[in-house]
């Protein structure tokens, strides 16, 4: 008999990149389509993440939070132009996709069932954004099943003779009607791939975001951790169910506010394995995993796209002056932010902000900067020069001619 579970969702996410001067037509375009809606956070109904987030990290991500409903209302009544316009100038923009009601899925030997039950956009003024896909798999509580489709639907992306290979995966939504439809829908949504191939992101595969509960038969008051720790690394690795590994890992990372939760990071996702020992594991912690913990890891995403951004900017030398402004804009609205004074909510940031190699990557982008700045100022201080020498030069002439007429 294999491992249960309690309770599991995951978010698959698909970073891609909109040109700077065509982010108000893209904002425009969603706008356009009828099952795409403006998301907006309000501080008594978001309560928890309108706390969590300090305010000025607040403010960069969800804007709506300081709109009264006079001013919704009035933004609901603008043309489409007029409000792609304005919502194109916010720090961050979120939408949501409206979902249909979902259907049964058959009884099929040797498959899975999942149904889609959420889609968001989060669209950064920079051009940066992410859609936001959270799943969960449906008619079983076997943990193979979830570690499986897990493993396979990240790379639903790759082309259609890869994807075949994947089959038995099943759509349960009225939304799709297969995968293929699902693929379509990505590439139609998310814009060309151009500008993502420029900064080296993988396309063809999702990131993931995945939370589990399994039952305390397996991991509980009577039975450790290292009872259940190979599984731990086949979900914290994305690895399928009959993945031969076994080994032990020494970057399995707890959390003292948490009992039975074990956090794993990597630069392919963030995953949450938890036990229903402890009822706030399958009451409280997986609300907080798919909010709050999540757009803090979207921030420390944004973070280092952006930076890869900058860096490419920086080795064109005609950008050289806009990158400048950008990454002091960066460094001041973004970099120097405390994102939270939540204890666990620290803990957790640092995590992904760490594996993701973050800093490293700011420290790599400010060294450009320093370089291409000592340039220009050498570059400004010989042009100067050059100036001060024509000036004194002309003046000597001036002074000679001078003396030769008094002469």
């Amino acid at each position: 008999m294999g491992q249960k579970i309690k309770y599991q969702y995951s978010y698959f996410i698909h970073p891609f990149i909109v040109k700077e001067e065509k982010y108000k037509k893209y904002i425009m375009k969603l706008l356009r389509n009828d099952k795409i809606s403006l998301k907006i956070f309000q501080k008594e109904k978001d309560l928890g993440l309108y706390q969590y987030f300090l305010p000025k990290v607040s403010k960069f991500l969800f804007s709506s939070f300081d709109f009264s409903t006079n001013k919704l209302n009035k933004l609901e009544s603008l043309p489409i132009e007029t409000k792609s316009a304005i919502l194109s100038e916010y720090p961050c923009t979120i939408f949501e996709y409206c979902m249909p009601k979902d259907v049964q899925g058959k009884a099929i030997e040797n498959s899975i069932f999942f149904k889609i039950q959420k889609i968001e956009l989060v669209c950064f003024k920079t051009g940066i954004c992410f859609l936001l896909m959270k799943t969960n798999v449906e008619n079983t509580d076997e943990f193979a099943d979830v570690l499986n489709f897990n493993y396979r639907f990240r790379d639903i992306q790759r082309d259609n003779e890869f994807v075949t290979d994947y089959k038995n995966i099943h759509l349960q939504t009225d939304l799709f009607s297969s995968v293929t439809e699902l693929t379509d829908f990505i590439e139609n949504i998310t814009s060309s791939k151009i500008e993502a191939m420029k900064l080296d992101l993988d396309t063809q595969r999702f990131l993931s975001y995945s939370y589990v509960c399994i039952d305390q038969q397996t991991w509980g008051t009577n039975k450790n951790f290292e009872n259940v720790e190979n599984m731990y690394i086949k979900f914290s690795n994305f690895f399928s169910a009959d993945n031969s590994v076994e080994y032990k890992t020494d970057e399995v990372f707890t959390c003292s506010k948490w009992k039975y939760a074990r956090l794993g990071v990597s630069k392919q996702g963030v995953v949450l394995f938890t036990s229903d020992a402890d009822m706030y594991n399958y009451t409280i912690l997986p609300n907080n995993f798919e909010t709050i913990y999540l757009y803090t890891y979207i921030l420390n995403l944004y973070k280092k796209i952006y930076l890869k951004k900058l860096s490419l900017d920086f080795s064109r030398l005609q950008d050289w002056s806009s990158a400048r402004k950008k990454f002091a804009q960066f460094t001041k609205e973004v970099w120097t932010q405390e994102t939270t004074d939540d204890e666990v909510g620290s803990w957790l940031d640092y995590q992904i902000f760490k594996k993701l190699d973050i800093d490293h990557l700011y420290m790599e982008v400010k060294n450009q900067y320093d370089v291409l700045y000592k340039e220009m100022k050498i570059e400004v201080n010989s042009k100067i020069m050059i100036c001060l020498i024509c000036v004194l030069t002309l003046a000597l002439i001036f002074n000679v001619l001078n003396y030769f007429r008094i002469l």
